[in-house]
């Protein structure tokens, strides 16, 4: 087994399952042109993404970590013509490049990008009254996923569901003696997902094109 093996199946899966999208080709194109990493989620994995918040029914979307505004542009996709996305990203150069991105793809009256740090982000929506969020998608700098958890919790309500990526980091996870702050903050996020009395969840590892990785999915129960 072999990471290119990884990558043609993952091809394969995209070709049959997730066709070739302009919007998101250009999103794709646009991002690289900007020199922004290429660590956006894979066609598969956006795809999965938009399903869960279909399957959700989902109206109110919150994502933590734009990029290039590639997962967001699947998500939106999900929303019906009320819906509402807010997408906070820390950078102001990447939130640019995603609300042109947006744009092209016609999704910028329903997808809103928030520039500056999350946690100072995620207070100001709590005081807006912006929630309960049906889905929110953690994609962000891992030391803080424990404190993402949080707040998606404070701004969700019984049935909603929680994804946070990038969890397995490679098969480091494992390691409690791990210094790496990443690690860290995800074991810490899995332990409080396992000991939340409002959370009920599971994490899935993957391969692919995006090497070895994988993902924390949640609901909030009652």
């Amino acid at each position: 087994m072999t990471e290119q093996l990884w990558t043609d199946v993952d091809a394969y899966f995209t070709s049959s399952l997730s066709p070739a999208d302009e919007a998101l080709d250009a999103a794709l194109r646009a991002s690289d042109a900007a020199g922004l990493p290429r660590i956006a989620v894979a066609p598969n994995q956006g795809k999965l993404l938009h399903l869960l918040a279909r399957i959700q029914g989902a109206r109110r979307i919150l994502e933590i970590g734009t990029l290039g505004g590639y997962s967001t542009i699947w998500l939106a996709r999900a929303l019906p013509a009320d819906g509402r996305l807010i997408s906070l990203e820390y950078d102001p150069a990447h939130a640019d490049v995603a609300r042109r991105n947006l744009a092209h793809a016609g999704l910028d009256t329903v997808a809103e990008v928030r520039t500056g740090a999350a946690l100072d982000s995620l207070p100001v929506l709590e005081a807006e009254g912006a929630g309960p969020f049906d889905l929110v998608f953690i994609d962000a700098d891992k030391v803080n996923n424990p404190h993402y958890l949080d707040w998606a919790v404070k701004l969700t309500a019984p049935g909603s569901v929680i994804v946070c990526d990038n969890v397995v980091r490679g098969g480091a996870v494992v390691d409690a003696a791990s210094t790496d702050p990443g690690v860290r903050g995800t074991r810490a996020l899995i332990e409080r997902v396992a000991a939340h009395p409002k959370l009920s969840g599971t994490a899935i590892q993957t391969v692919g094109s995006k090497g070895y990785d994988g993902f924390v999915l949640a609901r909030v129960e009652d």
